[in-house]
């Protein structure tokens, strides 16, 4: 466990400062529209209480604040994430803490909403993470996860296995100039999308209604489990 929490940690602190770059840059700027349209789905308004679990440097909560979200709070395990995310928002400043998603030191159904984007992959215990989740949330609360698959349609699913274990390591690793960040990333999707249940998970923690959804050819999800 503990293995996994550090080197995940010493690989984001690392790409940190290329981060948002890449992602922009290896989606093509898609990542705008899976974060706008999962928040979309999720419903979030002016009232919402929402953590950004896996926050980075605040991407989604910085779209939730567009979509009138007022109180936001987002924790990472990546000091240097965070440290981003204050210099790109002020308002976060004071509202954003490092922590693991395991051991949230959030008070019970404190937030209506918890998102993560692209970071359970990253838990090195995703049941323990979800049961976090579903202790902090309000009832009728909303857990919002956005993670990589692999996209169903073989033709498909070749082309993009090409992109994602050559092309995006190639230019990933010369940009952040940490190839072993970029070998992880594409390596680590495929694995969790082999061996990894999301809803079967969410379940155990005790989420009763999961909505799923498919995005951009099938190789993004966004799972919506309310409590």
């Amino acid at each position: 466990m503990s293995d996994k929490k550090n080197k995940v940690k010493k690989i984001f602190d690392s790409i940190a400062f290329r981060y948002d770059f890449l992602n922009h840059l290896l989606s093509f700027g898609t990542d705008y529209y899976w974060r706008r349209k999962a928040l979309k789905l999720t419903g979030l308004n002016s009232e919402s209480i929402l953590l950004d679990v896996a926050c980075g440097t605040g991407d989604v909560a910085i779209e939730a604040r567009r979509q009138g979200v007022i109180k936001i709070f987002g924790a990472d395990f990546s000091l240097n994430m965070l440290k981003l995310f204050k210099k790109k928002s002020n308002w976060i400043k004071g509202n954003n803490f490092q922590m693991v998603a395991e051991k949230m030191p959030v008070k019970n159904e404190s937030v209506t909403n918890i998102t993560v984007a692209f970071g359970v992959r990253n838990f090195y215990d995703i049941q323990e993470g979800f049961n976090s989740f579903y202790s902090a949330l309000k009832k009728n609360g909303k857990a919002t996860i956005i993670e990589f698959r692999m996209p169903s349609n073989p033709i498909f699913k070749r082309l993009y296995k090409f992109y994602f274990k050559k092309i995006l390591p190639l230019i990933g690793g010369l940009v952040s100039g940490d190839k072993e960040a970029y070998n992880y990333l594409p390596n680590s999707v495929e694995e969790f999308d082999e061996k990894i249940k999301l809803p079967e998970l969410l379940q155990n923690s005790g989420f009763r209604k999961i909505e799923k959804y498919y995005l951009t050819l099938g190789i993004v999800q966004v799972i919506i489990a309310t409590k």
